[in-house]
């Protein structure tokens, strides 16, 4: 078997798993979707970043003494059930911006295999349809129980609950107000504290 070295060799057309993905050698980060290869972005703007940090650091303090814990991306999310036949029958592993993952079984050495409980994605431009619809579509058949999307341009934040299997919109926030947090209940977040410095 030949050893991957670049993106570049990757068959736009064949499907791959995560057995594939671990013996890959290239510095680019890729996701996984239902078998198929997609290039990360490029990095991101600072405002991403800005957001990225404001939020860990608003939610770190608040899973002291909780089993959740708070990673930012490269995170490798493995959104599959485990199987008997391991990482040959992964076939989607996502970078979430954020994600806080509250249950100690689902982490290993190498991520997280199996929903996280919270999700936020930070949208940078030309990434929009990937995070609100491939994304959004991924979270709510895996099981991810609250979904944020932020867009640091619009200064706005849209979160959705999975209810009975399927996402509802629990709120919009484009002014300063306090975000609930529903799956840390007594966790709220302000949005001036989220958009600190974008």
């Amino acid at each position: 078997m030949m050893t991957v070295t670049s993106v570049s060799q990757l068959d736009p057309n064949k499907h791959y798993t995560y057995a594939d993905y671990l013996t890959w050698r290239f510095d680019e980060l890729v996701e996984l979707i239902r078998g198929k290869v997609r290039l990360m972005s490029p990095a991101p703007l600072r405002a991403h970043q800005e957001v990225t940090t404001n939020i860990i650091g608003l939610v770190k303090p608040a899973l002291r003494g909780k089993t959740c814990r708070a990673y930012a991306a490269p995170f490798d999310v493995r959104l599959s059930r485990a199987t008997p036949n391991g990482d040959a029958a992964v076939e989607t592993v996502v970078q979430p911006d954020i994600c806080i993952i509250c249950d100690p079984q689902k982490l290993d050495v190498r991520g997280c295999l199996g929903a996280p409980d919270w999700i936020i994605e930070i949208l940078s431009p030309g990434n929009t349809a990937h995070d609100t619809k491939t994304k959004f579509d991924l979270y709510e058949e895996t099981g991810v129980r609250e979904y944020w999307m932020v867009t640091p341009g619009l200064k706005n934040i849209v979160v959705y609950l999975l209810i009975e299997g399927q996402y509802q919109l629990q709120g919009e926030y484009a002014e300063p107000c306090e975000v609930p947090v529903h799956m840390l209940p007594g966790l709220i977040l302000a949005w001036d504290d989220v958009f600190e410095n974008v």
